[in-house]
């Protein structure tokens, strides 16, 4: 289950890399959310994928999960989604206000 987990991971840098890459601020916002998400599955195989009970701390119980890495990923979807509506905030209100969402435009190379 880990290597089906870190191939995906991987896809997700992938893509995610790809579209940060391009010039439209959309693929770019796009590309940081894959990328975020992958780190979410990186560290979510990191914490190991095992079956056990609930993480209750009792003396009887000795396989349980370790709820550290589920606790991280919450907090890091939270931030990720707050960045993620950050960022298409200040993109829409940037190509409003200079008409055109090309990064190359933005900077003011007009050649491209």
């Amino acid at each position: 289950m880990e290597i089906v987990m870190s191939i995906l991971a991987g896809i997700l840098f992938t893509t995610g890399i790809y579209n940060m890459l391009q010039k439209q601020m959309l693929r770019i916002i796009i590309g940081t959310a894959l990328v975020s998400h992958g780190a979410h599955l990186f560290i979510l195989t990191m914490g190991e994928l095992k079956r056990g009970k609930p993480p209750v701390l009792s003396d009887e119980i000795a396989n349980y999960s370790d709820p550290l890495p589920q606790a991280l990923i919450l907090t890091s979807i939270v931030i990720s989604f707050g960045v993620t509506s950050l960022l298409l905030v200040l993109a829409y209100r940037a190509s409003k206000e200079n008409g055109t969402d090309n990064m190359e435009k933005l900077r003011g190379n007009e050649n491209d």
